[in-house]
């Protein structure tokens, strides 16, 4: 038998749990001292005795708790808009650091509360591994399902003459930044990891196409910063799902015979990679066009 609720830590706690566990169970339980938190288990003749609780299974419990909370709370403070986009996100990759931590030292607490070693808190060794196989798991699925693309976060359907930013040059959350594009460097890279974005051919005259070009970004949710008809252009913002960053986007739209040509750019405004988030855009408004 093992009564979980008896954790002593010395002598004197000792004493205490002695006294509860006989005018529980009837039965007397003798004093083997022991240095850490213990758990109080019955033998095989019916004597209680304490045994010594696992440390790594006592940390995981603590890791794994923490790490859930972190977890959560990153993304629920962005979305109330409680705290920055980029401040949630680090919040969030603390419990991501704890999971991991949880799940380590779950797995260790595991071997040793096995039942030949006779040392407590199996149940905090299951519940450190668990709660960090939730966090890892998780956080390994979204990867896989974004892909492996680059480690970049400026995205542009034309890579020789990329549309420039106006509206977004100005605004008050870009003061500083240079939002020209970075050059060969990510131009090299998007060609490898996304080999499908180059510029879409439409059908029908430059200030027809412009209007659907409209119609799509309306559709998708973006948000329309600034509208110049007479050059083609038009730019917007939109917003991620779970952190709410907030990422720039042009749209360019130009003749050519009797065709259009429209390019789109995404850019986003934190963070060195976009996890494809960019690229995943450019297809949604194709997409929409299309449609």
């Amino acid at each position: 038998m093992e009564i979980d609720s008896y954790s002593v830590a010395g002598h004197t706690d000792w004493r205490w749990a002695a006294r509860v566990a006989y005018a529980v169970s009837g039965r007397r339980v003798y004093h083997r001292p022991v240095a850490t938190r213990g758990m109080l288990r019955g033998d095989s003749k019916g004597r209680m005795h304490v045994s010594e609780m696992s440390r790594a299974a006592n940390i995981a419990a603590k890791f794994g708790g923490l790490g859930a909370l972190a977890f959560v709370l990153g993304p629920v403070l962005a979305q109330l808009g409680l705290t920055s986009p980029f401040v949630a996100f680090r919040i969030f990759g603390v419990g991501l650091l704890l999971g991991l931590v949880a799940l380590l030292l779950g797995a260790v607490g595991l071997w040793a509360t096995r039942g030949a070693a006779g040392v407590g808190g199996r149940r905090l060794a299951l519940f450190g591994s668990g709660v960090g196989v939730a966090i890892v798991g998780t956080v390994l699925g979204v990867l896989l399902s974004a892909g492996a693309g680059p480690v970049i976060n400026d995205i542009s359907t034309d890579l020789e003459d990329p549309p420039r930013f106006r509206a977004a040059q100005t605004a008050e959350a870009n003061g500083g930044r240079d939002l020209a594009y970075p050059g060969e460097a990510f131009a090299a890279e998007q060609r490898k990891g996304y080999p499908d974005l180059k510029p879409i051919r439409m059908s029908g005259a430059p200030k027809e196409v412009y209007r659907r070009c409209l119609d799509a970004a309306h559709e998708l949710g973006w948000k329309l910063t600034m509208q110049d008809a007479a050059t083609g252009t038009f730019e917007a913002v939109d917003v991620t799902a779970i952190f709410r960053f907030v990422d720039d986007i042009v749209v360019r739209v130009r003749g050519d015979g009797n065709e259009s040509v429209v390019d789109v750019r995404s850019k986003s405004r934190d963070g060195k990679g976009d996890m494809g988030a960019n690229a995943a855009r450019i297809r949604a408004f194709r997409s929409a066009l299309a449609g």
